[in-house]
């Protein structure tokens, strides 16, 4: 028996129903059809052998990112002259004493009580990903980036290419890395509000330009980079109501605080509470906290809102600054491209949600980056199958299509001999309108099988791919 037909089950598990290696070897094998699809019986399940594949999948991983830039060409056509990148963080259960790289730091889970693990990964525009990295899980943002760089560059030499991302990501100094000794590399980012304000009396005196029925635009070029000003109409109403739900919660909090008047310790510690609950709308309300050994009351104890730093924040709501070293790029193509990093919060909804990446169990490095793999391994199966969807039938997900294939089932028919033995047959049930409609437009065709044919209604069977 292969390893790779050990790898095949691990990631096909992923994609359809995530779990454990623990719970694949218990339950799912044996109410799957894999050992007919791979040919092998619960041998292929066997729990150590899950695991020992896990300690084997590593060492190809390099192999693995040169192998799927040539897959996407082949399959999609893929060009790779634009790439986004952004990061992720996912959190592991129990200590982790076993992996250094699991470690306190800012949990985009809302799991800041976990340990974690950072995510990297460059995608293309299309959500075809191209290549992923696992960082100690209190690393930051800004110094992630140069390594990618020279990885990408490392693994598929050095060419034209687009980065697209978001803000905190690059620093100063890498950017003018970039425009200055990295040749044919370019950037588009997304950058803070206060460089608005810092350029406002500049920004002031430019016209705005459309470029869509419902975004302007203002250009403005300074030491070899062309800042964008966008602004979206409906984003501003959109944005405020964000923030005023998220504000009036926190005032609320803040009032029963008051009613109740806790001992300091606890008034602390629910204050904090509320502050990661409010997220950056904590910024617009004053707070004054009763100093040590100070008794909580409502004189020691107040708080109120800044309007007019409330007021000043809803004025350049629904604005965006990009900047980016390709200056004479049309501001309607960069608009466009900016865009696409919804493509990268899709990849990483897909491996949290879908894919059940986290929480994590493993306690060992190298067992956490191999459960990780297998994820990514299982993202680039649900990306395959988006594409394929996209010339026949683009409003069906992925999973959607998983879960209409899922009336399929596979069943063993029976019958006793005359002489004791037993015949079993098996067999698998005729797909329903919606599944062969589906099977249709994907150009998948099951072989025929013999009488007699077997109805979903009839069978009391399980799943061919149980979700």
């Amino acid at each position: 028996m292969s390893w790779a037909q050990v790898l095949e089950l691990l990631v096909v598990n992923r994609l359809i129903e995530p779990g454990s290696e623990f719970r694949l070897h218990r339950h799912w094998f044996d109410h799957s059809a894999m050992d007919v699809l791979l040919g092998r019986d619960f041998a292929v399940a066997e729990k150590d052998r899950l695991y020992r594949c896990l300690d084997r999948v590593l060492e190809h991983k390099s192999e693995l990112f040169v192998h799927l830039q040539q897959r996407w060409k082949d399959l999609f056509q893929a060009e790779f002259d634009l790439l986004l990148y952004d990061l992720t963080s996912t959190y592991v259960e129990g200590e982790a004493e076993g992996n250094p790289k699991a470690r306190y730091g800012y949990s985009r889970d809302g799991r800041p009580d976990c340990k974690q693990v950072v995510i990297a990964l460059v995608i293309t525009p299309e959500g075809l990903p191209l290549a992923y990295e696992v960082m100690d899980g209190n690393t930051s943002d800004k110094t992630t980036l140069r390594g990618f760089l020279d990885k990408i560059e490392a693994l598929y030499g050095q060419a034209r290419r687009v980065w697209l991302m978001d803000r905190g990501i690059p620093t100063e100094a890498l950017l003018q890395e970039m425009r200055s000794s990295r040749k044919e590399t370019y950037y588009l980012v997304g950058t803070s509000r206060a460089k608005v304000k810092q350029y406002e009396k500049k920004w002031l005196e430019l016209p705005w330009r459309k470029v869509r029925d419902s975004v302007q635009v203002k250009l403005f070029e300074k030491d070899g980079e062309l800042y964008v000003l966008a602004k979206s109409e409906g984003r501003p109403a959109k944005e405020i109501a964000i923030r005023r739900k998220k504000l009036a919660r926190l005032l609320r909090k803040l009032r029963a605080m008051r009613r109740s008047c806790p001992k300091r310790d606890q008034l602390l510690m629910r204050v904090g509470a509320a502050k990661t609950d409010a997220g950056r709308g904590f910024g617009f309300v004053q707070i004054n906290l009763p100093k040590a050994r100070e008794e909580v009351t409502r004189e020691t104890f107040t708080f109120r809102l800044d309007k007019a730093k409330l007021k000043e924040a809803e004025l350049r709501d629904g604005h965006y600054l990009l900047r980016t070293n390709l200056v004479a790029e049309d501001p309607e193509v960069l608009w466009d491209r900016y865009m696409q990093l919804t493509q990268i919060e899709a990849a990483f909804k897909c491996l949290k949600s879908d894919l059940g990446i986290r929480p994590i169990y493993h306690q060992l490095e190298h067992r956490v980056e191999a459960h990780i793999m297998v994820a990514f391994l299982a993202y680039c199966l649900s990306v395959t199958l988006q594409h394929k969807l996209r010339g026949h039938a683009p409003g069906l997900t992925p999973r959607a299509v998983l879960e209409k294939l899922a009336a399929i089932q596979m069943l063993d028919v029976s019958f006793p001999t005359t002489d004791g033995r037993l015949l079993v047959m098996p067999r698998y049930t005729e797909p329903d309108p919606e599944p062969a409609i589906v099977l249709h437009q994907l150009g998948l065709v099951i072989p025929q099988q013999p009488p007699p044919r077997i109805s979903t209604a009839s069978a009391g069977a399980f799943p061919l791919l149980k979700m």
